[in-house]
């Protein structure tokens, strides 16, 4: 035949189109299914089956397709997985920019079992069992992410050290959800089922506003949830100040010729010219001696709090903050927290446990009320840091509140306004009062407490 005959050009084979790709066909499915189970809840019997056979014919268990088997059982049962989930959704870019299909297909059946039992929370009661698998598993999302558990929402590992971006917010409030459904009094009335929950920021904050309505068992357990997660975070929180707070030499002032400081190393090898071998005598025409002299700390640090609805991770975490700083020498540490009223918590601000039982959290606020209270703290202004945390939206009360923190700021303390104190870093800030404070030289410092602590660092060394 010839090339007109057959219609096709003399020399040139032409192959059939290639198919769709069968690895990114099954990628789909998985993804497919997650959305829809995600979005709708019921199962879909036909993405239901098609997810069974790809899991299947990739070798992984069909328990990753069940949202009600926690990643913890599917890692108990296949312990070859559990370094799959570390930094799952954090990977490594190829090399040579190469994509390896059979690798994401397996990926994405892994990250869908993660996402779907995070973010598939369901509806109803929930029980102190349902609620810490919950947990469990959001430590895998955030191990998933290259984060330690508790990272993103403010937990147990370290979570006030870390940025949580914008995902931290919504697990703390998928976390909050689930508080909400679960019979806390019952629970906690039950010493079996209160050692099941793991403190967390939703919990405490369901437990400060719940706890006149506690008594007994139910009331001890609390406390002692209550206990432990401010333990755990002031732990993080003392390390991170420790490492902050370490004086730099002040070399502007002449170390103390006294015995105590005498720097022998260093005298020694300044001096080594003079030794002589004759006489195996080093002769010492300089004696050098070391800075000892550190910058002194300010003589008081007063932090302001508001306790309205809106700050309730704010006011445990300063709570828990202004007891660390509370701990360190020549830092004399008040604290005042205020919603329509304030109240001076500086005789147990070293027992952030204690001031977070004296608070009542939630309400309205009235800055002006708290101004009044934290200005005649003020002995030496120059010596003198204001931390103010609060979203300052305080309506026809404003100006007022705004005119005393500038005579507060003009008068030398240094001022330090804080949107919030979360460990995800979100805040949200009345605009006029952000406007206002970059205006005067002092703009609002981020929420998260890491970029508080380093503020303070650069006054307090």
């Amino acid at each position: 035949m010839t090339g007109e005959a057959t219609g096709r050009t003399p020399g040139m084979s032409h192959a059939p189109p290639a198919g769709p790709d069968p690895d990114d066909n099954r990628r789909q499915v998985l993804y497919w299914r997650l959305l829809a189970r995600l979005f709708d809840g019921e199962e879909q019997p036909a993405l239901e089956s098609a997810g069974l056979g790809v899991v299947e014919d990739i070798g992984l268990p069909s328990a990753l397709l069940d949202p009600g088997v926690s990643i913890d059982s599917v890692v108990q049962r296949y312990p070859e997985l559990a370094a799959e989930f570390d930094g799952l959704m954090a990977p490594e870019a190829d090399e040579d920019g190469g994509r390896d299909r059979a690798a994401e297909v397996r990926r994405a059946a892994l990250v869908s079992k993660v996402l779907l039992n995070v973010f598939g929370s369901g509806s109803g009661p929930v029980s102190a069992q349902q609620l810490a698998r919950w947990q469990s598993d959001a430590g895998w999302l955030e191990r998933a992410l290259g984060c330690p558990p508790g990272g993103l929402r403010g937990g147990r590992a370290g979570g006030p050290g870390l940025e949580g971006g914008g995902l931290g917010p919504e697990l703390g409030a998928i976390e909050a959800d689930l508080v909400g459904r679960m019979r806390l009094r019952e629970v906690l009335a039950d010493p079996a089922l209160a050692a099941q929950l793991s403190p967390s920021m939703s919990l405490i904050e369901q437990l400060l506003r719940d706890k006149s309505n506690l008594s007994g068992l139910a009331l001890a357990n609390a406390k002692a949830l209550i206990r432990r997660y401010v333990d755990a975070v002031a732990e993080v929180l003392r390390t991170q100040v420790d490492k902050a707070t370490v004086g730099e030499l002040d070399r502007s002032t002449p170390p103390k010729r006294v015995f105590r400081n005498l720097d022998l190393d260093r005298t020694i090898w300044k001096n080594l010219t003079n030794w002589s071998p004759e006489e195996e005598r080093l002769y010492v025409d300089r004696l050098y001696y070391r800075h000892t002299v550190r910058r002194t700390a300010p003589q008081r640090l007063i932090v302001v709090v508001d306790q309205s609805g809106s700050m309730v991770d704010s006011m445990v975490n300063c709570t828990i903050l202004a007891s660390v700083f509370a701990g360190l020498p020549k830092v004399d540490v008040h604290l005042i927290a205020y919603d329509t009223r304030s109240i001076d918590l500086t005789p147990w601000v070293r027992d952030p446990f204690d001031v977070l039982l004296r608070t009542n959290l939630g309400g309205g606020n009235d800055g002006p009320l708290a101004m009044a209270m934290a200005r005649p703290k003020i002995a030496e202004p120059m010596n003198t840091v204001m931390v103010w945390i609060s979203d300052f939206y305080e309506f026809d009360r404003s100006q007022p509140l705004f005119e005393g923190i500038e005579a507060v700021h003009r008068s030398g303390v240094k001022f330090i306004p804080v949107g919030s104190v979360t460990s995800s870093g979100r805040q949200e800030v009345n605009p006029w009062f952000r406007e206002r404070f970059k205006a005067l030289g002092t703009p609002v410092v981020s929420g998260h407490i890491g970029k508080l602590v380093h503020e303070l660092k650069t006054f307090l060394t």
